[in-house]
């Protein structure tokens, strides 16, 4: 048992058959509510052992996939419900490991020197050793220097910029730069440069191409008189830099460049010679393992604080896209902070699990979280609900009621479709925004609250100002942070998690047995456009589990207008979908082309409503065969829609 409840123990098989489930009475019997009584058993024959699945709740599996009867072989991993066995037919034995003798005995040295006595280790001695005036000694020591340096800084800008200060030592460069990661010789994931004069401002410029050019072929280059020599002269971005003399080295780890080390000068009176050259390209050498292993230690370092983020956000939402990692790492930094957050997106994005991310998170955790839709509840309940009211205050207020935003005190309100609010509430919003403070109806003095607003809307709010109706002095006070939640046609690669997800929570509420999902399902799923994002999947996979008549999610178990986008490639409908959707694209074009393009009408000839026709149009991708119609035209008010 590697998981569950059993974890770490070991149980032997016997050819009598094993019964596996929560009643005690079972063979392995596991304390878990998710298994069924009698949930599994392992069974015998001359062939070896299988595992029948006993029509469990919750279903078995083996290496992943659901099964009513399977083979077991050497190795096989078997969940049911919390709990994760190995099947093994032979004891699993390590190898033995490599091991070290230590032998007792006497040492006689003939020398013995301290590891901070290495004369090679210590540049300033091996400068004392050689003549002053000695090149040598001079490159012999910025080498000794590096090899130093790069195992004692872990930090990359700080590595770079002890590289380049030793270049600069030994190598009369105006400027240098280290260029890491080209990404197709054209992008750099890392750009460190400096003057060699400190306080310099101007920007230290790089030929591209011969940047370029180092990267494809990892071979250093030498400019050393460029306006004289020639072999560089026809370089646009040298000439203009007015470079008299460049080197540029390649950084090289495993035979593989992930870099290059550029410095070059515009004095006319300095020229780099080939010692310079092979001093560079040495450092480069040396210097190469380090940048990398710097640079890869940087990247862990923020990879494990956006992880463990992401681990500490406590959220209901699914998704590790790229689009969902921004939304988590984005909750994971207002959650803390008490400022009104503005939330955008389409209807069925999430925007509430978005906004109870928020408070779960936050310091407010422990107190309310009150969720008003704007646009449910009639604007005059709407008043009463936000701000309560008083005994007598209208007709039928027998009691005396505190409003939401009253119940909310210490916690977070969250106003979904805030867009739908009446011009009057607005008002009334704004100054409890900026006073913290509410009059219930019929009320004479004010009440305190301390309430954190997060506000969601799937209208343009911009555009609504503009329109006059919503104020766009309230909209500054909700704009102080905004989210926007990705639709799921921008984050398909979110599908299939989502998709297993609601099969599984829609399986445990009408308590049916979890199926898995076919790739051809899985494929029209991930090609459609879903206008109605999370919320909309959702429902089309409880459906599909609902209605679905075999062991596993078809095609056909999806909601047509799934089936009317256009199939993937390499997915080919089954005949009975394809011969439906031609017939239904014949109707549309003919009963368009008997109104002349007109929707309206087309629609009235069809029998059905006009909206329904413009998503037929849209999934069918008929628009290009409407406009050849020579007098198309949308009808009063679907022009808009077309």
């Amino acid at each position: 048992m590697i998981a569950g409840p059993l974890r770490d123990r070991t149980i032997l098989l016997h050819s009598a058959g094993v019964p596996v489930g929560r009643d005690p009475g079972n063979v392995v019997a596991i304390s878990d509510p998710s298994l069924s009584r009698r949930h599994c058993a392992i069974v015998s024959d001359d062939a070896g052992y299988s595992i029948r699945d006993l029509e469990s709740r919750n279903g078995t599996f083996v290496n992943g996939v659901a099964v009513t009867e399977s083979r077991l072989q050497h190795g096989d991993q078997v969940s049911v419900g919390d709990s994760v066995f190995v099947f093994l037919v032979r004891e699993e034995v390590e190898e033995p490991a490599s091991h070290v003798e230590f032998e007792e005995g006497t040492t006689h040295a003939t020398a013995q020197i301290r590891p901070q006595d290495v004369l090679y280790l210590q540049p300033d001695r091996v400068l004392s050793e050689l003549p002053a005036t000695s090149r040598v000694a001079r490159n012999l020591n910025a080498l000794l220097k590096i090899s130093r340096l790069v195992h004692a800084i872990r930090d990359l800008e700080q590595l770079q910029a002890q590289i380049l200060n030793l270049i600069f030592e030994v190598a009369p460069a105006d400027r240098g730069a280290i260029l890491l990661d080209g990404h197709g010789s054209e992008r750099f994931a890392s750009i460190f440069a400096r003057h060699r004069l400190p306080h310099s401002t101007q920007p230290v410029r790089v030929s591209r191409t011969i940047a370029r050019q180092v990267l494809e072929q990892g071979v250093a280059i030498l400019g050393a008189d460029i306006s004289r020599t020639g072999g560089l002269s026809d370089v646009d971005s040298i000439v203009k830099s007015n470079i008299h003399s460049l080197l540029c080295v390649p950084l090289t780890v495993f035979q593989k460049v992930i870099g290059c080390i550029y410095v070059d000068s515009t004095n006319p009176g300095i020229h780099f010679d080939m010692d310079h050259l092979e001093l560079v390209a040495a450092i480069a050498g040396i210097s190469a393992v380090a940048l990398e292993n710097a640079r890869r230690l940087q990247w862990l370092e923020q990879e494990n604080l956006r992880l463990n983020t992401e681990i500490n956000l406590e959220h209901n939402m699914v998704g590790e896209g790229a689009r969902m990692k921004e939304v988590y790492q984005f909750l994971s930094r207002v959650a803390p902070i008490d400022s009104t957050v503005l939330i955008h997106g389409e209807s069925g994005t999430g925007k509430e699990l978005a906004a109870r991310a928020i408070h779960r998170n936050s310091p407010r955790a422990a107190k309310p979280f009150v969720p008003i839709n704007c646009a449910a509840i009639p604007e005059g309940l709407l008043e009463s609900e936000l701000f309560g009211h008083e005994r007598g205050a209208f007709t039928g207020a027998v009691a005396q009621k505190k409003g939401r935003l009253e119940m909310a005190d210490g916690g977070v309100v969250f106003l979904d479709e805030i867009g739908e609010l009446a011009p009057a509430l607005q008002v009334k919003l704004l100054r409890v925004l900026q006073e913290r403070e509410i009059e219930r109806l019929g009320g004479t003095r004010p009440i305190s609250v301390d309430v954190r607003l997060i506000a969601a809307s799937n209208r343009d709010l911009e555009e609504a100002i503009h329109a006059g109706t919503f104020r766009r002095d309230l909209f500054f006070r909700l704009n102080v942070v905004t989210l926007v939640m990705p639709p799921l046609r921008e984050r398909r690669e979110d599908i299939p998690t989502l998709a297993q997800y609601f099969v599984s929570k829609c399986s445990a509420k009408c308590k049916l047995k979890p199926k898995q999902i076919s790739p051809d399902a899985m494929a029209c799923l991930a090609n459609y456009d879903w206008p109605g994002n999370v919320r909309e999947l959702e429902n089309a996979m409880e459906r599909a589990l609902v209605l679905g008549s075999s062991e596993v999610i078809l095609p056909e178990d999806l909601p047509e207008s799934v089936l009317e986008k256009e199939p993937p490639p390499g997915i080919v409908p089954a005949k009975y979908h394809a011969a439906v959707k031609e017939l239904k694209k014949n109707l549309i074009v003919n009963a368009l082309e008997q109104a002349r393009g007109n929707y309206t009408e087309a629609a009235r000839i069809l029998g059905v409503h006009a909206n329904y026709l413009h998503r037929l149009i849209r999934n069918f991708e008929l628009r290009g065969v409407i406009r050849s119609f020579p007098s198309a035209r949308t009808g009063t008010g679907s022009g808009s829609r077309s």
